[in-house]
């Protein structure tokens, strides 16, 4: 068995251009341009990519894009001042807080600062909470992403068994509940659970999220099972040259890819859903601050 390989990279695409589309809807029907606020604070590289991709695209899909950027010596009231400038301001619908944040801030503090509304992120606990009891949540990107690709590959994911390797609040949790909202029967595995191996063989769905390089081995997966692998981890590449290194998921993927029906690659599977669910997401949360169905945008 060789697994169709879900394409992140392709999928994103139609998410974003889906997004363009509704933004200029939100434009000639309403006269509404959507805005995205990204704060980073510091100097971390690969915070300084992630914010740039954002930037970038947030401008692709012909919203009003505004960042900023902070020192690492800016002081946590500095930081929350911005976030409550930025939640008065009305040209912006979502904004995001780049994590990690310097050692010397609160990042639950900072996070729990954003208006509820505009926390496009998903993070906020009244997020959380909504997301948790089936109300209006805004939901976290990565997740999202999953759950879209799962959907886009396997229709209705009712009745199916699903294992989420790993607790994370940022991806584990809501993944599972997401899960649970599509009628699937799921299970949160993590470091402490007996025998991972069986609880992952007894799977359609495997989501795995725990950070660790190539950690879910390929003969755990069941025959046909789907994958969608969170993980990125960078592990070293001698083969490639000296210093060399190279990107690999949560799963062993060559050998997963000899079981599962279908398989996310790293990179190119779940990264790349990310910035777009973003992008998806302030547009909900445009809607719902001005009173819009989004479903009536396309």
């Amino acid at each position: 068995m060789s697994a169709k390989i879900i394409d992140g990279k392709a999928f994103s695409q139609t998410v974003r251009d889906a997004v363009a589309r509704d933004v200029t809807t939100l434009k000639d029907k309403h006269g509404i341009t959507p805005g995205l606020a990204v704060v980073i604070v510091g100097e971390d590289p690969a915070s300084q990519v992630y914010v740039r991709n954002k930037v970038k695209q947030t401008a692709e899909s012909g919203m009003n894009g505004f960042h900023f950027e902070m020192p690492a010596t800016a002081s946590e009231e500095d930081v929350l001042n911005k976030v409550r400038e930025l939640n008065a301001d009305d040209r912006v619908n979502g904004i995001l807080v780049q994590l990690p944040l310097p050692k010397h801030m609160d990042e639950a503090k900072v996070i729990e600062t954003i208006a509820p509304e505009k926390d496009v992120d998903g993070f906020h606990v009244i997020n959380t909470g909504l997301l948790a009891t089936g109300g209006n949540a805004m939901v976290p990107c990565t997740p999202l992403g999953c759950i879209m690709m799962l959907k886009d590959t396997l229709g209705d994911l009712s009745g199916m068994k699903a294992i989420v390797v790993g607790r994370s609040n940022i991806v584990g949790k809501p993944m599972a509940q997401l899960l649970l909202d599509e009628n699937c029967t799921v299970t949160i595995a993590h470091s402490r659970t007996k025998d991972l191996a069986a609880e992952v063989k007894a799977a359609d769905i495997v989501v795995a999220a725990v950070g660790r390089p190539e950690m879910i081995k390929g003969d755990w997966i069941k025959d046909g099972a789907t994958v969608i692998d969170v993980g990125i981890n960078r592990i070293p590449a001698p083969e490639r040259g000296d210093g060399k290194s190279r990107l690999v998921g949560d799963v062993d993927y060559e050998g997963a890819a000899q079981h599962a029906g279908a398989i996310t690659p790293v990179p190119g599977g779940v990264g790349p859903m990310t910035i777009a669910c973003l992008l998806r997401n302030t547009v909900t949360a445009t809607c719902r601050q001005n009173g819009i169905d989004c479903d009536t945008l396309q």
